[in-house]
């Protein structure tokens, strides 16, 4: 059977959780993530900004 409330919560997000993502700049792409900036102020990321930035940690941390 189909999953009906798969992605239902974008439907109450503005423009369906879409936007430009300020640190790539890329338009019209989910911003579904949060990132913490080093001022505190928390923004809302792509999928491939916040991996990004995970491979950074992982590569400081080995």
């Amino acid at each position: 059977m189909s999953k009906t409330k798969r992605g239902r919560v974008l439907w109450n997000l503005p423009s369906r959780g879409r936007g430009t993502c300020p640190v790539c700049s890329r338009t019209r792409i989910k911003l579904l993530y949060t990132q913490t900036t080093s001022e505190g102020k928390t923004l809302k990321v792509c999928k491939r900004c916040i991996n990004a930035a995970q491979e950074r940690v992982d590569a400081a941390i080995s």
